[in-house]
Protein backbone atom coordinates (compact mmCIF):
# COMPACT_ATOMS: atom_id res chain seq x y z
CA UNK A 1 0.00 0.00 0.00
CA UNK A 2 1.37 3.43 -0.71
CA UNK A 3 1.78 6.15 1.89
CA UNK A 4 3.15 9.21 2.74
CA UNK A 5 3.88 11.18 5.62
CA UNK A 6 3.42 14.81 6.23
CA UNK A 7 4.86 17.06 8.45
CA UNK A 8 2.17 19.71 8.83
CA UNK A 9 2.03 22.73 11.58
CA UNK A 10 -1.62 23.91 13.38
CA UNK A 11 -2.50 27.38 13.55
CA UNK A 12 0.16 27.73 16.94
CA UNK A 13 2.76 26.34 14.61
CA UNK A 14 3.04 23.31 16.61
CA UNK A 15 4.63 20.33 14.23
CA UNK A 16 2.62 16.74 13.87
CA UNK A 17 2.35 14.56 11.63
CA UNK A 18 0.14 13.10 9.20
CA UNK A 19 0.28 9.63 7.67
CA UNK A 20 -1.59 9.50 4.89
CA UNK A 21 -2.67 6.52 3.11
CA UNK A 22 -3.80 6.39 -0.71
CA UNK A 23 -5.96 3.20 -0.37
CA UNK A 24 -8.94 4.05 1.94
CA UNK A 25 -8.80 1.23 4.95
CA UNK A 26 -9.96 1.10 8.85
CA UNK A 27 -7.16 -0.80 9.65
CA UNK A 28 -3.80 -1.83 8.39
CA UNK A 29 -2.81 -5.78 9.72
CA UNK A 30 0.41 -7.21 9.38
CA UNK A 31 3.61 -5.81 7.62
CA UNK A 32 1.47 -2.77 5.86
CA UNK A 33 1.16 -1.61 9.73
CA UNK A 34 4.57 -1.82 11.41
CA UNK A 35 5.64 0.02 7.61
CA UNK A 36 3.14 2.59 8.39
CA UNK A 37 4.59 3.08 12.40
CA UNK A 38 7.85 3.19 10.61
CA UNK A 39 7.17 5.76 8.14
CA UNK A 40 6.29 8.03 11.20
CA UNK A 41 9.49 7.36 12.95
CA UNK A 42 11.42 8.14 10.15
CA UNK A 43 9.57 11.52 9.43
CA UNK A 44 10.00 12.39 13.43
CA UNK A 45 13.85 11.33 13.18
CA UNK A 46 14.38 13.23 9.88
CA UNK A 47 13.02 16.52 11.66
CA UNK A 48 16.08 16.28 14.45
CA UNK A 49 18.73 14.33 12.16
CA UNK A 50 20.19 18.21 10.99
CA UNK A 51 20.23 19.35 14.68
CA UNK A 52 22.93 16.53 15.31
CA UNK A 53 26.80 17.63 16.14
CA UNK A 54 28.53 20.49 16.72
CA UNK A 55 27.94 22.26 13.22
CA UNK A 56 23.46 21.03 13.86
CA UNK A 57 21.34 23.54 12.75
CA UNK A 58 18.96 24.80 15.28
CA UNK A 59 14.97 24.73 15.17
CA UNK A 60 12.65 28.15 16.15
CA UNK A 61 9.77 26.24 18.33
CA UNK A 62 6.40 28.53 19.01
CA UNK A 63 4.17 27.72 21.72
CA UNK A 64 0.74 27.78 21.74
CA UNK A 65 0.99 31.30 24.05
CA UNK A 66 3.29 32.28 21.32
CA UNK A 67 6.47 31.83 23.17
CA UNK A 68 9.51 31.31 20.75
CA UNK A 69 12.58 28.65 21.77
CA UNK A 70 15.34 28.42 19.54
CA UNK A 71 17.49 25.24 20.34
CA UNK A 72 19.39 22.28 18.75
CA UNK A 73 18.83 20.13 21.81
CA UNK A 74 17.13 17.01 20.78
CA UNK A 75 15.05 16.38 23.79
CA UNK A 76 13.55 20.20 24.16
CA UNK A 77 12.81 19.93 20.15
CA UNK A 78 10.58 16.51 20.65
CA UNK A 79 8.96 17.31 24.14
CA UNK A 80 7.62 20.62 22.32
CA UNK A 81 6.45 18.76 19.12
CA UNK A 82 2.86 18.06 19.11
CA UNK A 83 2.66 14.88 17.58
CA UNK A 84 -0.38 12.78 17.28
CA UNK A 85 0.93 9.63 16.13
CA UNK A 86 1.38 6.76 18.29
CA UNK A 87 5.19 5.56 17.10
CA UNK A 88 6.24 9.62 16.90
CA UNK A 89 5.15 9.61 21.02
CA UNK A 90 7.44 6.54 21.52
CA UNK A 91 9.96 8.47 20.17
CA UNK A 92 9.57 11.69 22.26
CA UNK A 93 9.34 9.66 25.17
CA UNK A 94 12.81 7.62 24.10
CA UNK A 95 14.60 11.03 23.80
CA UNK A 96 13.39 11.82 27.24
CA UNK A 97 14.26 8.77 28.55
CA UNK A 98 17.93 9.31 27.26
CA UNK A 99 17.21 12.88 28.58
CA UNK A 100 16.67 11.77 32.12
CA UNK A 101 18.61 9.13 32.63
CA UNK A 102 21.91 10.02 30.89
CA UNK A 103 21.24 13.95 30.30
CA UNK A 104 23.23 14.09 26.82
CA UNK A 105 22.85 12.47 23.31
CA UNK A 106 19.49 13.04 23.27
CA UNK A 107 19.47 13.61 19.65
CA UNK A 108 22.08 10.89 18.54
CA UNK A 109 19.43 8.18 20.37
CA UNK A 110 16.94 8.91 18.06
CA UNK A 111 18.78 9.65 14.73
CA UNK A 112 19.54 6.16 15.77
CA UNK A 113 16.44 4.64 16.27
CA UNK A 114 14.75 6.20 12.97
CA UNK A 115 18.29 4.46 10.85
CA UNK A 116 17.33 1.07 12.55
CA UNK A 117 13.26 1.29 11.90
CA UNK A 118 14.85 2.47 8.18
CA UNK A 119 16.95 -0.54 7.39
CA UNK A 120 14.50 -2.81 9.04
CA UNK A 121 11.96 -1.44 6.21
CA UNK A 122 14.05 -3.10 3.54
CA UNK A 123 14.08 -6.42 5.01
CA UNK A 124 10.57 -6.57 5.60
CA UNK A 125 10.55 -6.10 2.13
CA UNK A 126 12.40 -9.35 1.14
CA UNK A 127 10.48 -11.20 3.24
CA UNK A 128 12.08 -11.63 6.37
CA UNK A 129 9.74 -11.83 9.59
CA UNK A 130 9.43 -8.71 12.27
CA UNK A 131 10.14 -11.07 14.93
CA UNK A 132 13.88 -12.75 13.46
CA UNK A 133 14.68 -8.78 12.37
CA UNK A 134 14.27 -7.84 16.09
CA UNK A 135 16.10 -10.65 17.41
CA UNK A 136 18.96 -10.25 15.04
CA UNK A 137 18.65 -6.58 16.12
CA UNK A 138 19.14 -7.92 19.76
CA UNK A 139 22.04 -9.82 19.08
CA UNK A 140 23.70 -7.21 17.06
CA UNK A 141 23.08 -4.37 19.90
CA UNK A 142 24.71 -7.02 22.15
CA UNK A 143 27.85 -7.20 20.01
CA UNK A 144 27.69 -3.46 19.57
CA UNK A 145 27.90 -2.59 23.40
CA UNK A 146 30.77 -5.48 24.20
CA UNK A 147 33.12 -3.89 21.73
CA UNK A 148 32.64 -0.42 22.82
CA UNK A 149 33.94 -1.50 26.13
CA UNK A 150 36.58 -3.21 24.34
CA UNK A 151 37.65 0.36 22.58
CA UNK A 152 37.06 2.73 25.59
CA UNK A 153 39.85 4.60 27.22
CA UNK A 154 39.96 5.27 31.01
CA UNK A 155 40.44 9.14 32.08
CA UNK A 156 42.21 9.81 35.18
CA UNK A 157 41.01 12.74 36.69
CA UNK A 158 40.64 14.47 40.39
CA UNK A 159 39.33 17.23 42.25
CA UNK A 160 42.90 19.01 41.30
CA UNK A 161 43.09 17.26 38.28
CA UNK A 162 40.38 17.73 36.21
CA UNK A 163 41.83 18.46 32.59
CA UNK A 164 40.40 15.55 31.04
CA UNK A 165 37.04 16.24 32.51
CA UNK A 166 37.53 19.68 30.83
CA UNK A 167 37.65 18.08 27.63
CA UNK A 168 34.87 16.03 28.18
CA UNK A 169 32.57 19.02 29.04
CA UNK A 170 33.60 21.12 26.17
CA UNK A 171 32.47 18.12 23.80
CA UNK A 172 29.46 18.09 25.37
CA UNK A 173 29.31 21.81 25.30
CA UNK A 174 30.41 22.00 21.57
CA UNK A 175 26.94 21.04 19.59
CA UNK A 176 25.00 23.61 21.80
CA UNK A 177 27.18 26.69 22.02
CA UNK A 178 29.80 25.92 19.27
CA UNK A 179 27.26 26.24 15.75
CA UNK A 180 25.55 29.40 17.06
CA UNK A 181 28.85 31.32 16.36
CA UNK A 182 30.80 29.33 14.54
CA UNK A 183 30.25 31.82 11.34
CA UNK A 184 31.67 35.13 13.65
CA UNK A 185 34.27 32.98 15.43
CA UNK A 186 36.46 33.12 12.01
CA UNK A 187 36.03 36.62 11.41
CA UNK A 188 38.33 38.33 13.79
CA UNK A 189 40.80 36.83 16.08
CA UNK A 190 39.20 39.22 18.90
CA UNK A 191 36.26 36.99 18.10
CA UNK A 192 37.64 33.39 18.46
CA UNK A 193 39.15 34.14 21.92
CA UNK A 194 36.34 35.65 23.83
CA UNK A 195 34.27 32.52 21.91
CA UNK A 196 36.32 30.07 23.54
CA UNK A 197 37.13 32.10 26.91
CA UNK A 198 33.36 31.57 27.19
CA UNK A 199 33.46 27.80 26.15
CA UNK A 200 36.24 27.17 28.73
CA UNK A 201 34.11 29.10 31.45
CA UNK A 202 31.37 27.19 31.07
CA UNK A 203 32.91 24.00 30.71
CA UNK A 204 34.94 24.83 34.19
CA UNK A 205 32.03 26.28 35.87
CA UNK A 206 30.24 23.05 34.88
CA UNK A 207 33.71 20.42 36.33
CA UNK A 208 33.34 22.51 39.64
CA UNK A 209 29.68 22.68 40.27
CA UNK A 210 29.60 18.96 39.78
CA UNK A 211 33.15 17.94 42.15
CA UNK A 212 31.48 20.50 44.69
CA UNK A 213 28.61 18.35 45.22
CA UNK A 214 30.08 15.01 44.35
CA UNK A 215 31.28 11.81 46.26
CA UNK A 216 34.30 10.67 44.58
CA UNK A 217 34.39 7.45 46.40
CA UNK A 218 31.48 6.32 46.22
CA UNK A 219 31.17 7.41 43.07
CA UNK A 220 27.72 9.61 43.74
CA UNK A 221 26.24 12.98 42.54
CA UNK A 222 24.03 14.66 44.67
CA UNK A 223 22.34 16.68 41.87
CA UNK A 224 19.90 18.39 44.02
CA UNK A 225 22.10 20.29 45.35
CA UNK A 226 22.94 22.35 41.92
CA UNK A 227 20.71 24.57 41.08
CA UNK A 228 20.80 26.79 38.02
CA UNK A 229 19.14 30.07 37.47
CA UNK A 230 19.13 32.98 34.94
CA UNK A 231 18.46 36.53 34.79
CA UNK A 232 18.11 38.61 31.71
CA UNK A 233 20.72 40.84 31.37
CA UNK A 234 24.30 41.31 30.63
CA UNK A 235 26.30 38.86 28.57
CA UNK A 236 27.48 35.22 28.78
CA UNK A 237 30.45 36.19 30.28
CA UNK A 238 29.41 37.13 33.52
CA UNK A 239 27.95 33.71 34.16
CA UNK A 240 29.26 32.89 37.50
CA UNK A 241 28.90 30.03 39.98
CA UNK A 242 28.19 30.93 43.66
CA UNK A 243 29.00 28.83 46.16
CA UNK A 244 25.31 28.50 48.01
CA UNK A 245 22.05 29.56 47.19
CA UNK A 246 20.68 31.94 45.13
CA UNK A 247 17.10 33.04 45.48
CA UNK A 248 15.07 35.68 43.28
CA UNK A 249 13.59 37.14 45.79
CA UNK A 250 14.79 40.47 48.35
CA UNK A 251 14.21 41.77 51.62
CA UNK A 252 9.94 41.94 52.41
CA UNK A 253 10.59 45.38 53.56
CA UNK A 254 12.63 47.87 52.09
CA UNK A 255 13.40 49.06 55.61
CA UNK A 256 15.58 46.39 56.58
CA UNK A 257 19.14 45.42 56.52
CA UNK A 258 20.02 44.06 53.22
CA UNK A 259 23.08 41.91 54.69
CA UNK A 260 22.40 39.52 57.51
CA UNK A 261 26.24 37.95 59.27
CA UNK A 262 26.45 34.77 61.11
CA UNK A 263 22.91 33.90 59.81
CA UNK A 264 20.68 31.50 62.15
CA UNK A 265 17.69 30.68 59.35
CA UNK A 266 13.99 30.01 60.98
CA UNK A 267 12.83 28.26 57.82
CA UNK A 268 8.67 28.50 57.68
CA UNK A 269 6.23 26.74 55.81
CA UNK A 270 3.19 28.52 58.07
CA UNK A 271 2.23 32.20 57.05
CA UNK A 272 2.68 34.80 59.45
CA UNK A 273 -1.26 35.67 60.26
CA UNK A 274 -3.81 34.55 63.20
CA UNK A 275 -4.96 30.97 62.71
CA UNK A 276 -8.17 30.48 61.80
CA UNK A 277 -10.14 27.15 60.99
CA UNK A 278 -9.45 25.13 58.05
CA UNK A 279 -13.10 25.09 57.01
CA UNK A 280 -15.20 27.62 55.92
CA UNK A 281 -15.98 30.15 58.21
CA UNK A 282 -17.70 33.78 58.68
CA UNK A 283 -17.08 36.25 61.22
CA UNK A 284 -19.66 39.15 61.80
CA UNK A 285 -18.52 42.49 63.24
CA UNK A 286 -21.60 44.73 64.27
CA UNK A 287 -19.33 47.51 66.39
CA UNK A 288 -16.62 48.89 66.53
CA UNK A 289 -15.81 47.35 70.26
CA UNK A 290 -15.83 43.84 67.86
CA UNK A 291 -13.51 45.30 65.76
CA UNK A 292 -10.85 46.92 68.17
CA UNK A 293 -10.97 43.61 69.70
CA UNK A 294 -10.44 41.50 66.46
CA UNK A 295 -7.77 44.11 65.40
CA UNK A 296 -6.18 43.66 69.14
CA UNK A 297 -6.20 39.84 68.66
CA UNK A 298 -4.43 39.54 65.50
CA UNK A 299 -1.33 42.25 66.99
CA UNK A 300 -1.23 39.90 69.85
CA UNK A 301 -1.10 36.64 67.81
CA UNK A 302 1.86 38.17 65.40
CA UNK A 303 3.66 39.65 68.95
CA UNK A 304 3.78 36.00 70.33
CA UNK A 305 4.86 34.47 66.44
CA UNK A 306 7.59 36.79 66.64
CA UNK A 307 8.71 36.59 69.89
CA UNK A 308 8.83 32.54 69.53
CA UNK A 309 11.40 33.02 66.36
CA UNK A 310 13.49 35.25 68.37
CA UNK A 311 13.63 33.01 71.16
CA UNK A 312 15.06 30.41 69.36
CA UNK A 313 17.68 32.66 68.34
CA UNK A 314 16.85 33.54 64.70
CA UNK A 315 17.89 36.95 62.88
CA UNK A 316 16.27 35.91 59.68
CA UNK A 317 12.99 34.13 58.68
CA UNK A 318 12.46 32.39 55.25
CA UNK A 319 9.21 31.91 54.61
CA UNK A 320 7.19 29.95 51.84
CA UNK A 321 3.96 32.09 52.57
CA UNK A 322 3.05 36.21 52.61
CA UNK A 323 2.37 38.07 55.39
CA UNK A 324 0.23 41.42 55.63
CA UNK A 325 1.50 44.61 55.98
CA UNK A 326 1.07 44.71 59.75
CA UNK A 327 3.58 41.54 60.48
CA UNK A 328 5.90 42.73 57.95
CA UNK A 329 6.18 46.29 59.85
CA UNK A 330 5.92 44.40 63.03
CA UNK A 331 8.95 42.88 62.04
CA UNK A 332 10.84 45.41 60.92
CA UNK A 333 10.42 46.94 64.33
CA UNK A 334 11.46 44.06 66.21
CA UNK A 335 14.97 43.68 64.34
CA UNK A 336 14.00 40.37 62.28
CA UNK A 337 14.87 40.67 58.49
CA UNK A 338 12.59 38.22 56.59
CA UNK A 339 11.94 36.81 53.19
CA UNK A 340 8.60 35.90 51.77
CA UNK A 341 7.14 33.91 49.11
CA UNK A 342 9.90 31.56 48.94
CA UNK A 343 8.77 28.42 46.42
CA UNK A 344 8.89 24.84 47.85
CA UNK A 345 11.85 23.55 45.61
CA UNK A 346 14.22 26.15 46.92
CA UNK A 347 12.96 26.28 50.24
CA UNK A 348 14.02 22.64 50.52
CA UNK A 349 17.47 23.39 48.48
CA UNK A 350 18.10 26.48 51.51
CA UNK A 351 17.21 23.75 53.96
CA UNK A 352 19.32 20.79 52.65
CA UNK A 353 22.23 23.80 52.29
CA UNK A 354 21.88 25.46 55.47
CA UNK A 355 21.07 22.52 57.68
CA UNK A 356 18.15 23.75 58.73
CA UNK A 357 14.49 21.77 59.12
CA UNK A 358 11.50 23.29 57.67
CA UNK A 359 8.87 23.74 60.43
CA UNK A 360 5.32 24.10 59.82
CA UNK A 361 4.12 24.92 62.88
CA UNK A 362 5.60 28.10 64.80
CA UNK A 363 5.24 26.31 68.46
CA UNK A 364 7.78 23.50 66.59
CA UNK A 365 10.52 26.24 66.44
CA UNK A 366 13.28 25.43 68.40
CA UNK A 367 17.00 26.49 68.21
CA UNK A 368 18.41 23.15 66.77
CA UNK A 369 16.11 23.72 63.79
CA UNK A 370 17.46 26.99 62.58
CA UNK A 371 19.94 26.73 59.43
CA UNK A 372 23.34 28.46 59.09
CA UNK A 373 25.15 30.43 56.76
CA UNK A 374 28.24 32.81 57.19
CA UNK A 375 26.08 35.54 55.20
CA UNK A 376 23.22 36.27 54.04
CA UNK A 377 23.12 39.30 51.42
CA UNK A 378 21.12 41.18 48.63
CA UNK A 379 23.11 41.52 45.69
CA UNK A 380 21.72 44.07 42.72
CA UNK A 381 22.60 44.40 38.99
CA UNK A 382 21.65 46.12 36.29
CA UNK A 383 20.49 49.78 35.78
CA UNK A 384 16.97 48.46 37.36
CA UNK A 385 18.63 47.59 40.50
CA UNK A 386 16.98 44.01 40.61
CA UNK A 387 17.24 42.51 43.74
CA UNK A 388 18.10 39.00 44.71
CA UNK A 389 19.40 36.85 47.62
CA UNK A 390 22.54 35.05 48.01
CA UNK A 391 23.07 32.78 50.74
CA UNK A 392 26.86 31.90 51.14
CA UNK A 393 29.09 30.04 53.65
CA UNK A 394 26.18 27.76 54.59
CA UNK A 395 26.59 25.14 56.72
CA UNK A 396 26.32 22.33 54.39
CA UNK A 397 29.21 23.84 51.82
CA UNK A 398 28.60 21.66 49.12
CA UNK A 399 25.14 23.61 47.83
CA UNK A 400 26.05 25.43 44.66
CA UNK A 401 23.98 27.55 41.74
CA UNK A 402 25.17 28.49 38.78
CA UNK A 403 23.78 31.91 38.03
CA UNK A 404 23.21 32.84 33.93
CA UNK A 405 23.37 35.73 32.57
CA UNK A 406 22.40 36.90 28.48
CA UNK A 407 20.89 39.45 26.49
CA UNK A 408 17.87 38.05 26.05
CA UNK A 409 15.81 35.01 27.63
CA UNK A 410 16.10 32.48 24.44
CA UNK A 411 19.85 32.75 24.82
CA UNK A 412 19.76 31.83 28.55
CA UNK A 413 17.53 29.38 27.79
CA UNK A 414 20.10 27.60 25.57
CA UNK A 415 22.98 28.50 28.14
CA UNK A 416 21.10 26.53 30.86
CA UNK A 417 20.50 23.40 28.26
CA UNK A 418 23.79 23.31 27.48
CA UNK A 419 25.23 23.96 31.10
CA UNK A 420 22.77 20.97 31.88
CA UNK A 421 24.87 18.83 29.35
CA UNK A 422 27.97 19.67 30.71
CA UNK A 423 26.81 18.65 34.22
CA UNK A 424 25.46 15.45 33.12
CA UNK A 425 28.49 14.62 31.31
CA UNK A 426 30.84 15.34 33.83
CA UNK A 427 28.37 13.73 36.28
CA UNK A 428 28.48 10.35 34.20
CA UNK A 429 32.70 10.23 34.16
CA UNK A 430 32.20 10.73 38.01
CA UNK A 431 30.33 7.49 37.72
CA UNK A 432 32.10 6.13 35.06
CA UNK A 433 35.50 7.35 34.24
CA UNK A 434 35.56 5.67 30.94
CA UNK A 435 35.44 7.39 27.42
CA UNK A 436 34.53 6.62 23.85
CA UNK A 437 35.70 8.75 21.11
CA UNK A 438 32.92 10.95 19.44
CA UNK A 439 32.38 12.28 15.83
CA UNK A 440 31.19 8.89 15.00
CA UNK A 441 34.30 7.69 15.77
CA UNK A 442 33.21 4.96 17.95
CA UNK A 443 29.87 4.15 15.63
CA UNK A 444 32.24 3.59 12.98
CA UNK A 445 34.24 0.71 14.65
CA UNK A 446 31.13 -0.75 15.73
CA UNK A 447 29.69 -0.84 12.59
CA UNK A 448 32.53 -2.85 11.19
CA UNK A 449 32.90 -5.04 13.84
CA UNK A 450 28.88 -5.90 13.45
CA UNK A 451 29.43 -6.39 10.20
CA UNK A 452 32.19 -8.70 10.07
CA UNK A 453 30.46 -10.71 12.62
CA UNK A 454 27.33 -10.84 10.68
CA UNK A 455 29.25 -12.94 7.94
CA UNK A 456 30.17 -15.50 10.25
CA UNK A 457 26.38 -16.18 11.61
CA UNK A 458 24.54 -18.93 9.63
CA UNK A 459 21.19 -17.86 10.17
CA UNK A 460 19.02 -15.33 8.61
CA UNK A 461 19.55 -13.16 11.35
CA UNK A 462 22.88 -11.96 9.96
CA UNK A 463 20.45 -9.83 6.96
CA UNK A 464 19.20 -8.09 10.29
CA UNK A 465 22.97 -7.63 11.71
CA UNK A 466 24.31 -6.19 8.37
CA UNK A 467 21.34 -3.75 8.80
CA UNK A 468 22.26 -3.05 12.34
CA UNK A 469 25.49 -2.26 11.11
CA UNK A 470 24.48 0.03 8.35
CA UNK A 471 22.14 2.02 10.68
CA UNK A 472 25.45 2.37 13.46
CA UNK A 473 26.75 4.47 10.04
CA UNK A 474 23.55 7.07 9.87
CA UNK A 475 25.32 9.32 13.06
CA UNK A 476 28.78 10.13 10.93
CA UNK A 477 26.56 10.54 7.71
CA UNK A 478 24.37 13.06 9.47
CA UNK A 479 27.43 14.55 11.04
CA UNK A 480 29.28 14.84 7.81
CA UNK A 481 26.33 16.05 6.42
CA UNK A 482 25.91 19.00 8.73
CA UNK A 483 29.48 20.08 8.40
CA UNK A 484 29.30 20.45 4.57
CA UNK A 485 31.00 17.43 3.75
CA UNK A 486 30.24 15.03 1.10
CA UNK A 487 28.26 11.78 3.38
CA UNK A 488 29.65 8.98 1.78
CA UNK A 489 33.00 9.60 0.55
CA UNK A 490 33.96 11.17 3.91
CA UNK A 491 32.33 7.78 5.89
CA UNK A 492 34.08 5.79 3.24
CA UNK A 493 37.18 7.55 3.60
CA UNK A 494 37.01 7.37 7.46
CA UNK A 495 36.06 3.69 7.48
CA UNK A 496 38.88 2.57 5.12
CA UNK A 497 41.66 4.18 6.79
CA UNK A 498 40.15 2.93 10.49
CA UNK A 499 39.77 -0.98 9.01
CA UNK A 500 43.73 0.05 7.77
CA UNK A 501 45.12 1.47 10.36
CA UNK A 502 43.01 -0.52 13.21
CA UNK A 503 42.45 2.77 15.00
CA UNK A 504 39.38 2.66 16.17
CA UNK A 505 39.98 6.81 16.99
CA UNK A 506 39.50 8.25 13.43
CA UNK A 507 36.11 10.12 13.07
CA UNK A 508 34.27 12.59 10.71
CA UNK A 509 36.14 15.63 10.93
CA UNK A 510 33.29 18.46 11.54
CA UNK A 511 35.33 21.66 12.34
CA UNK A 512 37.44 20.89 9.30
CA UNK A 513 40.41 20.99 11.24
CA UNK A 514 42.45 18.96 8.77
CA UNK A 515 42.99 16.04 11.42
CA UNK A 516 40.69 12.67 12.03
CA UNK A 517 41.94 11.57 15.16
CA UNK A 518 38.95 12.45 17.45
CA UNK A 519 41.56 11.68 20.81
CA UNK A 520 44.09 14.34 19.50
CA UNK A 521 40.92 17.07 18.96
CA UNK A 522 39.55 16.21 22.65
CA UNK A 523 36.25 14.81 21.30
CA UNK A 524 35.35 12.57 24.31
CA UNK A 525 31.71 10.87 25.06
CA UNK A 526 31.13 9.13 28.19
CA UNK A 527 31.00 5.53 27.75
CA UNK A 528 27.64 5.02 29.44
CA UNK A 529 26.25 7.43 27.09
CA UNK A 530 27.09 5.71 23.93
CA UNK A 531 26.37 2.54 25.43
CA UNK A 532 22.71 3.65 26.57
CA UNK A 533 21.97 4.96 23.54
CA UNK A 534 22.51 1.70 21.43
CA UNK A 535 20.09 -0.04 24.35
CA UNK A 536 17.78 2.70 24.04
CA UNK A 537 17.42 2.41 20.18
CA UNK A 538 17.71 -0.95 19.63
CA UNK A 539 15.01 -1.79 22.20
CA UNK A 540 12.31 0.32 20.90
CA UNK A 541 13.29 -0.79 17.28
CA UNK A 542 12.21 -4.39 18.78
CA UNK A 543 9.28 -2.38 20.32
CA UNK A 544 7.67 -1.51 16.84
CA UNK A 545 8.37 -4.25 14.98
CA UNK A 546 6.64 -6.10 17.10
CA UNK A 547 3.03 -3.85 16.79
CA UNK A 548 1.38 -5.42 13.88
CA UNK A 549 -1.73 -3.68 14.50
CA UNK A 550 -3.63 -0.46 16.02
CA UNK A 551 -6.90 -0.85 17.14
CA UNK A 552 -8.79 2.38 18.01
CA UNK A 553 -11.33 1.96 20.53
CA UNK A 554 -14.75 2.57 19.14
CA UNK A 555 -13.97 2.00 15.36
CA UNK A 556 -15.69 -0.89 13.16
CA UNK A 557 -12.59 -3.20 12.51
CA UNK A 558 -13.01 -5.56 9.11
Amino acid sequence: MDQQAVYATDEYGRPFIIVREQQKKTRTHGVEAIKSHILAARTVANIVKTSLGPRGLDKILISPDGDITVTNDGATILGKMEVEHQIAKLLVQLSKSQDDEIGDGTTGVVVLAGALLEQSEALLDRGIHPTRIADGFERACVLAVKHLDSISDTVEFSKTNTLNLFKTAKTALGSKMYNQSYVQKNVTNVWKDSVSKEHDRFAQIAIDAVLSVADLQRKDVLFDLIKVDGKVGGSLADTALIKGVLVDKDMSHPGMPSTVRDARIAILTCPFEPPRPKTKHKLDITSVEEFKKLREYEKEKFTDMIKRVKDTGANLVICQWGFDDEANHLLMQNDLPAVRWVGGPEIELIAIATNGRIVPRFEDLSPEKLGKAGVVREVTFGTTKDKMLVIEECANTRAVTVFVRGSNKMIIDEAKRALHDAICVVRNLVVDNRVVYGGGAADISCSTAVAKAADEIPSIEQYAMRAFASALDSVPLALAENSGLSPIETLAEVRSRQVAEGNPLLGIDCMGTGDNDMKRQFVYDPLISKRQQYLLATQLARAVLKIDDVIVAGQDSE
